[in-house]
């Protein structure tokens, strides 16, 4: 009898299909057209925001939920839910479309993760979509979702791009009951006729504000219309914007509003400057600044993945603990140098932009811009990295006189 968790020869990947070796899929280092940023709005004292107790009015166990799922999340260690949670799983479960309004950290899987995996598990015949903007977040959502559906027999595929598309051509032949991944791996799928998504009766967009900052936008809306009308939809996202409003305007139907969003994670940095006058003094300004005793887990931007890999290399030249994390790089390899970061292996990551989107790391204490970013959108992603979990953040952009 087939378990989506047994072990084999091949490692088992989300709900029970094989991730082979990985592969590294040719990329173009494409630039944008900066826009100018007033170097005083990277000048800011950190004004912590004391958040607001919550009190739950639901337990885990409280939930109309499959006993299962309630095992494993007792096996987790889950007891009582996140404001996130407790408002999102209840209304979900009766089949509502939600547009959940959070800041990232804040237990958002679970919200979406609940309500889906007990559908599936009470109707043999549901499947489920998810999307995710990065790979990073997209593998973060596979193993949480691993987790809570541990026992259920549930079978699924991790479509992510930099991956041998072998095994996803194979597990896409036995129709899994959740896929999981970033729109344009979907998108190619479904452009292959590997993947149909007229029999999917849920769908959940997270992080949907980063995927449209990303240029997805095409591709969602792509995937969306292909999608059927008798669906339910559940769309996170940290801000509304627009475009995301009108994304969900598009592909809602009379979605139900939950927010809880504690204050802008950039509050809690301190932003500073960093002034210089030659590139020749700018790799000895960073050494120094890497070298004070309060500088503990760090990521520092530069601009391109030629860039972040020479710097990458000076430091290491130079003692430190560092490692690169950029789209030139195999999912292997980025996820290597992640979690060599997560286990504090490794206390720098030198990143590009696109690359740095999944990562979710709390206890990140500098964020350093060797390279101004193309855009004040992009700075405030870039120092949302610092600053997590209730601590104080600082960020430091390098600017030239």
């Amino acid at each position: 009898m087939p378990s989506t968790y047994r072990k084999t020869t091949s490692q088992r990947s989300a709900f029970g299909g094989r991730r082979r070796n990985y592969r590294a899929a040719p990329k173009q280092n494409k630039r944008r057209q900066g826009q100018y940023i007033d170097p005083a709005r990277f000048v800011k004292a950190a004004r912590p925001v004391e958040a607001e107790q919550y009190e739950a009015t639901h337990r885990f166990s409280d939930f109309a939920i499959h006993e299962l799922l309630k095992q494993n999340l007792r096996a987790k260690g889950y007891e009582t839910p996140s404001p996130i949670q407790d408002q999102t799983i209840p209304v979900a479960l009766v089949g509502n479309d939600i547009i959940g309004i959070a800041n990232t950290g804040t237990g958002k899987t679970a919200a979406f993760a609940l309500p889906v995996l007990h559908q599936l598990i009470e109707d043999k015949h549901a499947r489920a979509l998810i999307i995710a903007p990065t790979r990073e977040l997209a593998q973060q959502i596979e193993a949480e979702m691993k987790s809570i559906a541990k026992g259920s027999g549930l079978f699924g595929v991790l479509l992510i791009g930099g991956t041998n598309i072998g095994p996803q051509l194979r597990d896409l032949r036995l129709s899994p009951r959740v896929v999981i991944g970033t729109p344009g791996r979907i998108k190619d799928h479904l452009e292959r006729k590997t993947l149909r998504l007229d029999t999917f009766k849920f769908a959940v967009l997270d992080e949907v504000d980063r995927m449209l900052d990303m240029g997805f936008l095409p591709d969602v809306t792509t995937i969306m219309n292909q999608l059927p009308a008798e669906r339910q939809s559940l769309f996170f996202s940290a801000t509304m914007d627009n475009k995301v409003q009108m994304l969900i305007e598009n592909f809602a139907n009379q979605p139900v509003a939950i927010k809880h969003k504690t204050s802008d994670t950039s509050d809690n940095v301190h932003q500073n400057v960093v002034r210089i006058s030659s590139s020749s003094e700018k790799m000895d300004k960073l050494h120094d600044i890497l070298i004070r005793e309060e500088v503990e887990k760090i990521i520092v931007f530069d601009e391109t993945q030629r860039s972040v890999e020479r710097l990458s290399n000076e430091l290491i030249a130079r003692g430190f603990k560092a490692d690169a994390i950029h789209g030139g790089k195999n999912q292997g390899q980025r996820q290597r140098a992640l979690n060599r970061f997560k286990k504090s292996e490794i206390n720098i990551l030198v990143a590009t932009d696109v690359a740095a989107r999944g990562i979710d790391v709390k206890d990140i204490t500098h964020v350093i811009n060797y390279t101004v970013p193309q855009t004040y959108d992009d700075y405030t992603h870039r120092i949302g990295r610092a600053g997590r979990a209730g601590r104080i953040g600082h960020a430091l952009t390098f600017i030239s006189h």
